[in-house]
C-alpha cells in the first residue's frame, strides 16, 4: 500500500471540531460539501432511506460488489437510516434537528415544505440553523423544478461547450467535475454563514440557495463579459490554450504524454532552453505572449516535433534542469507512485469495514496548528443507528426493533 496510515478516530481534530452537520442529501454534490466540512472536524450525521440507501451506493466502480466511490464521498460521517416521509420518521427527525448547526439537503424546491419541514418550522426547532439547499437551478426561476445531474450543470454552465477539439463535438470530462465544484461552493457557503453566526451570537439562522449550474458558470470567469463586450462565444480549442502559447499536450518518443504551459516571457525562455532553442528567445516574432498567441500553430508544431524525438525521462530531466513549465500526464497508477504524493503523505490508509483499509486523499488545504483528518470511509446503511437512536434519543432495543420492522429506520 502506498498511502499513509490515517489517525485513529480518538484523535480527530480540526478547526470545525464541535460543529454538527445533518446531511440528508443524496448522490454527490451536496454530500461532498458535508464531507469537506467533516474533513476539518465537523461531526456529520448522514441520513439515508432504510434499505437501499443513497443512490450513490449504486455508482461504479465496485470491488466485490462494494461501491468504492461511496466510501470516499461519505468519509468521516456517521450513518443512520430514517424515512422522513413517515410520521414516526418525521418525529425522530424533529428530535434530532435541534442538536445540529447545519442542515444540508438537495431535494427539489418545495419538497421539504410539503413534508412539513419549511424553513420557519426548521428555525422554530433550531433558530440558528444554517440550511444549505443545493439544486440544479436554484429555488427560484422557471427551471427551479427541473431535475439536475452533473452533466446538466456542466452543459448549461458553459464548461462542455468550450471543451473539445475546435472542429469536434463538445465534450464532458471523464469525471463529474460539476458535482465537485458544487460541493466546494456548498462548503464555502456554509462557512460564510457560520462566520456571521460566530461574530454575532444573536444572529438568526441562514438559508443558502445553491444553484449547481450557477456554481459551474461562476468558474467560467470571462465567458459572459467576452460575449457582452466582444459579441463572441468562447469556443473550443482542444488542448491548445487560447490565452498562452506555446501550450498543448504532446506524445513523447516512448509513447508517454506531457503537458506544456507558460504564458510569461521568463517561462517561455526557460521552455526554449529546455529544448535547446535559445534562438527563439530574442526573436521579435515571439517577443511577448500576445505575439506568441498569434503564432500558436507554428510554435506548437515546433515543440511537438521535439517531444516526438525524445523519451519521457529525458524530457523531464531537461525541463527540470532549465526550470521549464511541463508536467507528465499521470494515470491513477502514476499518481499513487509519485514521489511528491508519497513525501506529503497525501494518500491515507483509512479504516474500512470491507477491505481493512482503503487509500483516500488527505485534507486540502492543510492547516499548521489545527489540521483536519480523514479517519473513516463511508460505511453501511444505518451503521450508527444504535448509537444515535439509543444513546442520543434514548430508544430501547425493543423500540429500535419495532421501527426497523415498520421500515422507519
Amino acid at each position: 500500500m502506498t498511502s499513509t496510515p490515517s489517525p485513529e478516530p480518538a484523535k480527530r481534530q480540526g478547526p470545525l471540531s464541535g460543529l454538527r452537520v445533518l446531511d440528508i442529501a443524496t448522490v454527490v454534490a451536496a454530500p461532498s460539501a458535508a464531507a469537506l466540512l467533516a474533513d476539518y472536524g465537523a461531526e456529520v450525521l448522514k441520513i439515508e432511506l432504510p434499505g437501499a440507501g443513497d443512490g450513490c451506493r449504486n455508482f461504479p466502480p465496485f470491488k466485490d460488489g462494494k461501491p468504492l466511490w461511496w466510501k470516499v464521498t461519505n468519509r468521516n460521517k456517521k450513518l443512520i437510516s430514517l424515512d422522513l416521509r413517515k410520521p414516526q420518521g418525521m418525529a425522530l427527525f424533529k428530535q434530532l434537528l435541534p442538536r445540529f448547526d447545519v442542515l444540508i439537503e438537495n431535494f427539489r424546491p418545495g419538497t421539504l415544505d410539503r413534508w412539513g419541514l419549511d424553513r420557519d418550522t426548521l428555525w422554530a426547532l433550531q433558530p440558528r440553523l444554517v440550511i444549505l439547499r443545493a439544486t440544479a437551478f436554484g429555488q427560484t426561476g422557471p427551471y427551479r423544478d427541473r431535475a439536475g445531474f452533473t452533466r446538466i450543470f456542466e452543459a448549461m454552465g458553459g464548461l462542455t461547450y468550450i471543451t473539445g477539439e475546435a472542429d469536434g463535438e463538445p465534450m464532458h470530462a471523464g469525471y463529474p467535475i460539476g458535482d465537485s465544484i458544487g460541493g466546494l461552493f456548498g462548503a464555502l457557503g456554509v462557512m460564510t454563514a457560520l462566520w456571521k453566526r460566530a461574530r454575532d451570537p444573536q444572529a438568526p439562522g441562514e438559508e443558502i440557495d445553491l444553484s449547481l449550474t450557477e456554481a459551474m458558470l461562476k468558474l467560467m470567469e470571462f465567458l459572459p463579459i467576452k460575449q457582452a463586450l466582444l459579441g463572441e462565444s468562447h469556443g473550443r480549442s482542444g488542448n491548445t490554450s487560447q490565452y498562452s502559447a506555446p501550450t498543448g499536450v504532446y506524445p513523447t518518443r516512448d509513447g508517454q504524454w506531457v503537458s506544456l504551459s507558460g504564458s510569461t516571457d521568463a517561462l517561455f525562455a526557460a521552455n526554449c532552453r529546455a529544448i535547446g532553442r535559445e534562438d527563439l528567445i530574442g526573436d521579435p516574432r515571439y517577443a511577448g505572449n500576445r505575439e506568441r498567441c498569434a503564432r500558436t500553430v507554428e510554435l506548437n508544431a515546433l515543440y511537438r516535433q521535439w517531444f516526438a524525438e525524445h523519451d519521457l525521462a529525458d524530457v523531464l530531466e531537461r525541463f527540470e534542469r532549465h526550470e521549464g513549465t511541463l508536467a507528465p500526464i499521470y494515470s491513477a497508477r502514476q499518481i499513487v507512485e509519485d514521489a511528491q504524493v508519497k513525501a506529503r503523505g497525501f494518500l491515507r490508509d483509512v479504516p474500512d469495514r470491507d477491505f481493512g483499509t482503503v487509500p483516500i486523499q488527505d485534507v486540502v488545504p492543510r492547516f499548521h496548528h489545527d489540521p483536519g483528518a480523514v479517519y473513516s470511509s463511508g460505511g453501511a446503511v444505518g451503521e450508527h443507528n444504535d448509537e444515535i437512536y439509543g444513546e442520543w434519543l434514548g430508544l430501547t432495543p425493543e423500540d429500535r426493533a419495532a421501527l426497523r420492522t415498520q421500515g422507519v429506520i
